[in-house]
């Protein structure tokens, strides 16, 4: 059924000899057709990792879930985050937390190591937070939309939850999807779908060009911050832009919009190479005239030498 074909979309030159190569996938469509494509995808489905907290969100709007607990444009972008695990993330689902009324010890994300300057000299101890977790905050609006419909706190993560097959069927029809394909766990213990990746461009746009989710907009261009963090991708493409909209998802994957075009591009890169991803998200924006984004290809020794560049194909 399926016959994916990847391209080599960057290499790392070091000296006179290539020393990485790095392969994937690019496409760039609007909600009726593909305009352009790097590597044959075959209808190939990929994991939506936290790219699916944008999607995931919108039912947070369906369900007012917003409006109910008087929700700030701070605490939306938090839950659509994936982010760094800093003070001012963490500060945000605590406040989020007391307004639903629950306790952080329902988060089933677990803890997670930041690799942050603001982190790295802490102890270990420093860790032990389930708040830091990139994941929190769209688990603590799970876990509100479960608290407002009446649902069972404990097992969420469970496929066969209420909230998991509503989260199913929103990412279905917001992704126009006619087949099933398949669902496994992410790194936050939640279920994660997987799908081609012109599904995942159609599911972004019909979030973000449409006036029903304007808040979930407004929140990734107001708070670009909140949605990632330091030195994430995802927060400096909107942080230098204009109508721009980008969220990135473990695994090599960042999904573009540009808001006034009402087109997006989505990339994988085949062996989740997060910085391969940058170099290529960097340059597509700039061919496409979207955006200028700063990024440094020069690679350099520790003692600032240059010695080879990163190249975007």
């Amino acid at each position: 059924m399926f016959n994916p074909r990847p391209e080599i979309l960057v290499k790392y030159l070091r000296g006179t000899l290539v020393e990485e190569e790095h392969y994937g996938f690019r496409v760039l469509a609007d909600k009726n057709r593909v305009i352009d494509n790097t590597g044959e995808t075959g209808h190939y489905p990929f994991y939506l990792r936290s790219c699916a907290d944008p999607l995931q969100a919108a039912l947070m709007i369906d369900y007012g879930m917003d409006i109910n607990y008087s929700m700030s444009q701070e605490e939306i972008a938090i839950c659509c985050a994936s982010h760094t695990g800093e003070d001012i993330h963490v500060e945000l689902e605590k406040s989020l937390l007391n307004k639903i009324g629950i306790s952080e010890k329902f988060l089933k994300c677990g803890n997670e190591k930041k690799l942050s300057d603001e982190h790295r000299n802490e102890s270990n101890n420093a860790y032990d937070n389930v708040l830091k977790n990139r994941c929190a905050g769209k688990l603590i609006m799970l876990l509100g939309l479960c608290r407002m419909n009446g649902w069972d706190l404990e097992n969420y993560n469970d496929p066969e939850h209420p909230l998991q097959i509503k989260i199913k069927e929103k990412i279905t029809d917001l992704c126009q999807l006619k087949h099933r394909f398949p669902i496994a766990k992410d790194s936050c213990g939640m279920p994660v779908m997987s799908m081609p990746l012109e599904n995942i461009i159609c599911g972004y746009l019909n979030v973000f060009t449409n006036p029903r989710y304007q808040k979930i907009r407004d929140a990734f261009l107001d708070f670009p911050y909140l949605i990632g963090g330091k030195d994430k991708l995802d927060t400096k493409i909107i942080q230098n832009s204009k109508n721009i909209i980008a969220k990135v998802g473990t695994s090599g994957l960042c999904v573009v919009v540009n808001l006034e075009k009402a087109e997006s591009f989505v990339l994988k890169i085949s062996d989740c190479d997060m910085n391969a991803c940058e170099a290529v998200v960097v340059r597509t924006l700039k061919n496409l005239h979207w955006a200028d984004i700063p990024f440094d290809p020069i690679i350099r020794t520790n003692n600032g030498d240059i010695v080879g560049e990163i190249v975007a194909m």
